[in-house]
């Protein structure tokens, strides 16, 4: 394999890894704040924190996606420079990943995909059950 070609799946490679420690920080921050909104409910009760909670829950779940989304569109992209597919489109030190839609580079395909929903919606369905099941009404 030529050494340009090296140079240019190693540049992919590289966006990769940071989509997705991007992603694995969203997951983080999302922890962070509606634990943060989780302990203050807990402090007064008032159930308004935990419906709170649900908008940096759906806000992360959105900024995950598209981190992931733009993950899959530059493995694609590696996957096409190494010569796995058949895509001849690609020049080298090319970065096109909107080349790549629809399918699996599907926005929201991604926004529903296993590994984004299992950490999301059961963060979500916990918060909606606090609110409505578990704060006292006045």
């Amino acid at each position: 394999m030529a050494d340009e070609k090296i140079k240019h799946l190693e540049m992919i490679q590289n966006i990769v890894t940071r989509m997705n420690t991007n992603s694995f920080q969203m997951k983080g921050w999302m922890v962070v704040i509606v634990s943060a909104l989780l302990a203050i409910y807990a402090d007064n009760n008032n159930g308004l924190y935990a419906l709170f909670a649900l908008i940096p829950t759906v806000i992360f779940w959105g900024l995950d996606a598209y981190y992931l989304w733009q993950e899959r569109k530059f493995r694609g992209l590696y996957n096409d420079v190494a010569g796995i597919t058949k895509n001849n489109k690609i020049t080298l030190f090319a970065m096109r990943p909107d080349l790549y839609t629809g399918g699996k580079y599907s926005y929201w395909n991604v926004l529903f995909s296993t590994t984004i929903v299992w950490v999301y919606l059961p963060v979500a369905l916990i918060l909606l059950v606090i609110f409505f099941f578990l704060t006292p009404k006045v």
